[in-house]
């Protein structure tokens, strides 16, 4: 099995388990997404208690379901928030919070709305992005379309280091998660119970 199928059948995998468990959530079905979980919300306000993310002043984030609820904390703290549009077919969106509309803002229709399209994306603190699949080491599996690593990539390359963070179901995290040289890496993994900080491939 080569690696292009190693990623292939590790997120059917995942997808299938999460399924199996319970723990799939709209939208429906994950298969062929960054798959949202129940727990969501809580790995976000678990998130929020980071210090990166707490002195982050600007937050890149994913447009996926699973951390819409990091994008609205984002906002309600008063950060600006930059989201890839859906599979960078526009851009990206800057989003400057608006009191008491944090919610609508953090989707993709209130983003479009209340944001404003910008062709490169302003340096960010902190980088927010989705995952299929992910390992104790940082390195990240996404849907198979390689736009996540095409956004963290492009901002890694025009501002240099950055922290990178996903939020995901413990049933997410595996021993290994197979890589090629263009994959990146996170260096926090956050779910609904613990915080873990990623270390060096051995």
């Amino acid at each position: 099995m080569n690696i292009v199928e190693e990623k292939r059948a590790l997120r059917e995998r995942i997808w299938r388990l999460l399924e199996e468990e319970g723990i799939a959530r709209f939208p429906l079905p994950i298969h062929g997404r960054i798959p949202n979980f129940e727990g969501s919300e809580r790995a976000a306000y678990l998130a929020g208690s980071l210090r990166v993310w707490r002195s982050a002043g600007v937050v890149f984030a994913n447009p996926d379901s699973p951390q819409r609820m990091v994008r609205e904390l984002a906002l309600r703290e008063g950060k600006t928030l930059i989201m890839a549009t859906p599979r960078l077919r526009q851009g990206f969106l800057e989003v400057k919070p608006i009191h008491g509309m944090e919610r609508i803002q953090s989707t993709i229709r209130g983003a479009f709305k209340y944001g404003r399209r910008i062709d490169e994306p302003v340096k960010p603190d902190l980088v927010v992005t989705g995952c299929v699949a992910v390992d104790r080491y940082g390195w990240r599996l996404g849907k198979g379309g390689g736009y996540g690593d095409r956004e963290i990539n492009a901002i890694l390359q025009k501002f240099g280091r950055t922290p990178i963070l996903t939020t995901v179901h413990e049933l997410q995290i595996v021993p290994v998660v197979p890589h090629e040289e263009y994959d990146t890496k996170v260096d926090y993994i956050v779910t609904p119970a613990r915080i873990i900080k990623c270390g060096d491939t051995p």
